[in-house]
């Protein structure tokens, strides 16, 4: 008989501490999901402002019609492409001088039709002609296969330049988002220096004190001043400066690399994260009933053993 009340009681202990394990796991996942995810918010505002500033997009799609034409200088085929009003409306209608503006996007069917006309400057010079008048070889077997295979027929010699831009953009994508990945990780890395965000020490602090994760009731939908108010309330920032070069600043290197990583997978990836975790919060964990009324029997109302 009292065997059984321990084991109904062990039972009870047993489901009490796997509940609290579950919350403080979750806790501590809602802490660090909020972390990487607004600190990836962060990386991404400041990428975009610096990508504006700098033109990064503009510039990059510039130096790869440049490679596309083999104009270096942009004083020849590329310029004049960059003059027409359908690529750059911005552009310079009247003589040769640096852009001043750059589009950071150009339509294929734009870029065909632009480049179309800058090659028959002339209306007297047919198509074919005006091509086989370029002094770059490369470019001029590119649109002399392009014009062959359209049989003359413009529309379809329109289409097959406007597929030759898109091959090019595509492979400009791919470079673009490598350098922007790269970008993304040295400011993240930055940040996370700057304001001491230490995977390893959030983990623990979190595991220790689990209810400083409690303030975080939803994703934040902007990068606004509550969402930067949650994200200073959690255990990040500097307490002493500057750090002493020993093993324990080894482990807080491998922390700061650990959060600049977790950057690169985006804020709504985080996010997404943060919002099914705080879900699983509010639901809760069910009681178990049967084994808390088995509890409250006393050894009278136990049936007697023989």
């Amino acid at each position: 008989m009292y065997s059984k009340t321990g084991q109904v009681r062990w039972q009870v202990v047993l489901s009490w501490e796997i509940a609290m394990f579950g919350s403080t796991v979750l806790e501590v996942a809602i802490g660090l999901t909020f972390c990487y995810g607004t600190l990836a918010l962060v990386v991404s505002t400041l990428q975009e402002a610096l990508a504006a500033a700098f033109s990064l997009r503009a510039n990059m799609l510039l130096d790869a019609i440049k490679r596309m034409l083999d104009d270096p200088r942009c004083e020849a085929l590329a310029q004049s492409l960059y003059d027409h009003p359908l690529v750059n409306p911005h552009g310079s209608a009247h003589g040769r001088r640096p852009l001043s503006v750059r589009p950071s996007y150009i339509e294929p069917a734009h870029f065909a039709i632009a480049l179309l006309d800058s090659l028959r400057s002339n209306p007297a010079i047919p198509l074919q002609a005006a091509i086989e008048a370029l002094p770059d070889e490369q470019v001029k077997r590119v649109l002399l296969a392009l014009y062959r295979q359209s049989s003359g027929d413009l529309l379809r010699f329109q289409e097959g330049v406007a597929g030759w831009f898109n091959s090019a953009m595509e492979r400009l994508s791919g470079v673009y988002k490598r350098r922007q990945l790269l970008i993304s990780f040295l400011l993240a890395l930055l940040l996370t220096i700057l304001l001491n965000i230490d995977s390893i020490h959030l983990f623990q602090t979190l595991w220790q004190n689990p209810a400083l994760a409690a303030q975080i009731k939803a994703a934040p939908t902007a990068l606004d001043a509550e969402a930067l108010r949650q994200l200073w309330a959690m255990p990040i920032g500097w307490s002493s400066f500057p750090p002493h070069l020993d093993s324990a600043f080894a482990l807080q290197a491998a922390g700061w690399m650990i959060t600049a990583g977790t950057t690169l997978f985006g804020a709504p990836f985080w996010f997404d994260l943060l919002q099914r975790a705080v879900q699983l919060r509010s639901t809760g964990a069910k009681p178990q009933a049967q084994p808390q009324a088995a509890l409250r029997s006393t050894p009278e109302n136990l049936p007697a053993q023989s």
